[in-house]
């Protein structure tokens, strides 16, 4: 059983008033449709796609730090000696900054031993390796020093036990 009410659904001369007044807007705004959608389509779109843009360099650039940080401080713990450290610890960082795309002059690397020792890698110690960089926003110009003002700081740290044998083979 079908319930009306005249408070809920409007009949005769009141019903023909609302249908036409209806027509009238969807006359007065044929057409429009397709030019909001466009133009708040490329309002959204624009800064979207440029914030996914800048989000995979800054994550590329991040996976690529914390891996140097963590293959330099392998390199260095399991060399024979200091000698061979240094030798190791350029090659892995030269190799990951071609492979993530770092940029040498903004890639720097620390290090450090715990406990603070004279000689650093020491056996039996810990290595702490830090490697920091920039990531240059993409589509920034190189006006007036833009291009340095806007990028992100990228750092990762790794430790690395030393080997208690480090030095004497």
């Amino acid at each position: 059983m079908r319930r009306s009410s005249r408070w809920s659904e409007p009949s005769g001369p009141l019903r023909r008033g609302i249908i036409e007044r209806l027509g009238r807007l969807r006359a007065d705004e044929a057409g429009s449709a397709a030019l909001e959608f466009i133009a708040v389509g490329l309002l959204l779109l624009v800064p979207l796609t440029y914030l996914v843009v800048s989000l995979g360099a800054v994550q590329e650039q991040s996976l690529g730090a914390e891996s140097g940080a963590r293959h330099v401080a392998r390199a260095l713990a399991t060399a024979p000696d200091a000698d061979a450290a240094a030798e190791r610890a350029d090659a892995v960082l030269r190799s990951i900054t071609e492979a993530y795309g770092l940029d040498p002059l903004r890639v720097s690397l620390s290090i450090a031993c715990r406990p603070a020792t004279v000689e650093c890698p020491s056996a039996g110690g810990t290595l702490v390796v830090t490697v920091r960089t920039e990531v240059p926003l993409p589509l920034v110009p190189p006006v007036l020093g833009l291009d340095r003002i806007a990028s992100v700081p990228v750092e990762a740290t790794a430790a690395q036990k030393v080997s208690r044998f480090w030095g004497s083979g």
